[in-house]
């Protein structure tokens, strides 16, 4: 851990400026080898989650279970699929949003109860998980662990007198927040559940005649299924041996997928609405560049973030695109912290300037996102230290300036420097010649999307939050869109 951030190395020389990850889910209904299939899916998914991994598969009535703390390759081994036999499973990798980083809060979840078992693996956060659990426990539920995903195992189980279906339903819908989950029950149902607002993605895909759930289209590419939908909002698809079959939450008014899925969150190889991720950060590099453009020599990225952007700013300015900065992709999880006096070193052990390309140049950055502003801010100082002459950073989504309630990491206002400082107060901050944001109308426009406004969930950006968590969430859209 680092002495002065508490996080993990890896994370602090290559994620302080940047959202974490959301969690990634899959799962498999009638393959032979559905454990297997699952491990795949997930390694197309590792990038929405390096905390822990797991796979739930169910076999003759009886489900087995593995979880671990770590990325996919660690956690499975060739010897632990004997142990997970069967041709339904569901797997889950987690980065925590709610509830800490501990094995006992690893996914996919699983309870038994009265000689079936059932498993979850979520994404997402449940911004009323703390009054359903206060009743759950009054009514004499236990919980072994502090994630949200449990309680919907508890509701689903005290609902199950209903009938199976409608426990699904009942359960799901006392849920406020941001949900997509998968469920596995031990007669070898695959469940998809999907809010009624779709903030985190789900798609359903098939192969050979077998039906697969994945957070992104990536990993359905990945096992070589063919992608058929994503799940609608509110949509609960329940897979047996009929095939997948519907049911529907109550409609809400409004759509709010996360617009950060096509900023950052998901691979660039994925689609969600019809529209691939890749071209869409193509489009807000384009927009960037006619709302802000700068003479300068090059345009850049960071590797891996702003990549794809910064090909559009390129193309539509006529700037020639570098990779000015090599990565090392050999830093592992392991690597020795540096301690305080070496901070320097542990920003350039993940990232180095090729500094015949950029000494005496004036360059453009393209990012994706400001969080924190500390390793922004390390990093052009060593473009200054270098002899680089003017340094110019576009940011190819608006400024940060309010807490996500739903799944992304930066739950305090505090830690958003862009809620702290103006524009030109950051420029300042960051030691830029020039900074500027790509508007939110310009960012809702290069989705592509019809009606930008009622899809998508933009509440960093704007205070708007779709579902509310407190009493105070309306006066503060109200006052937003006043000033």
């Amino acid at each position: 851990m680092n002495e002065s951030t508490n996080q993990p190395i890896n994370e602090f020389i290559d994620n302080e400026d940047h959202p974490r990850e959301a969690c990634g889910i899959f799962g498999v209904y009638g393959h032979p080898e559905a454990a297997k299939m699952c491990y795949f899916g997930l390694y197309a998914l590792q990038h929405r989650g390096q905390e822990s991994a797991g796979i739930s598969a169910v076999h003759n009535g009886v489900l087995h279970e593995h979880r671990e703390m770590g990325l996919v390759s660690d956690v499975f081994r060739k010897e632990q699929f004997d142990k997970l036999p069967g041709s339904s499973a569901i797997g889950h990798v987690r980065y925590s949003t709610t509830g800490s980083s501990v094995l006992a809060n690893a996914q996919p979840f699983v309870v038994r109860h009265r000689q079936k078992a059932y498993a979850v693996g979520h994404n997402g956060n449940i911004v009323n998980a703390h009054q359903l659990k206060e009743e759950l426990e009054e009514s004499g539920s236990i919980f072994q662990s502090t994630m949200d995903s449990e309680i919907f195992l508890h509701l689903f189980v005290k609902n199950l007198n209903m009938g199976f279906e409608q426990a699904l339903v009942e359960a799901a819908a006392r849920l406020r927040g941001a949900y997509s989950m998968v469920v596995l029950t031990s007669r070898g149902e695959v469940i998809g559940i999907k809010d009624p607002y779709g903030f985190r993605p789900l798609c359903l895909g098939k192969l050979n005649g077998h039906w697969v759930l994945a957070s992104e289209t990536c990993a359905l590419d990945l096992v070589q299924a063919e992608f058929v939908r994503e799940l609608e909002p509110g949509e609960i698809v329940i897979i047996d041996a009929n095939g997948p079959r519907s049911l529907y939450l109550p409609k809400v008014d409004r759509h709010a997928f996360c617009i950060f899925e096509f900023i950052y969150f998901a691979r660039p190889d994925s689609t969600f609405m019809g529209n691939n991720v890749y071209q869409i950060r193509k489009a807000h590099g384009r927009r960037l560049a006619a709302e802000a453009p700068v003479k300068a020599d090059l345009v850049m990225p960071f590797p891996d973030s702003g990549t794809y952007a910064a090909i559009g700013y390129s193309e539509a300015s006529g700037i020639p695109f570098e990779l000015g900065m090599i990565r090392n992709h050999y830093v592992g999880r392991t690597f020795i912290q540096p301690t305080q006096s070496m901070r320097d070193f542990g920003v350039r052990v993940k990232l180095n300037p090729i500094k015949e390309l950029l000494r005496g140049k004036d360059i453009i950055i393209i990012e994706d996102s400001i969080i924190r502003g500390t390793t922004a801010r390390t990093r052009v100082k060593a473009l200054r230290d270098l002899g680089v002459r003017r340094v110019h950073l576009r940011v190819s989504g608006p400024p940060h300036r309010f807490p996500c309630h739903y799944g992304i990491d930066f739950s305090t206002k505090g830690e958003l420097i862009a809620a702290r400082m103006t524009v030109k107060e950051l420029e300042t901050f960051l030691g830029l010649d020039s900074l500027h944001y790509l508007s939110l109308p310009g960012l809702l426009q290069s989705t592509g999307v019809s009606d930008p406004e009622s899809h998508f969930c933009k509440a960093c950006f704007d205070g708007c939050y779709p579902v509310d968590f407190d009493q105070q969430v309306s006066k503060l859209c109200l006052e937003v869109n006043q000033e």
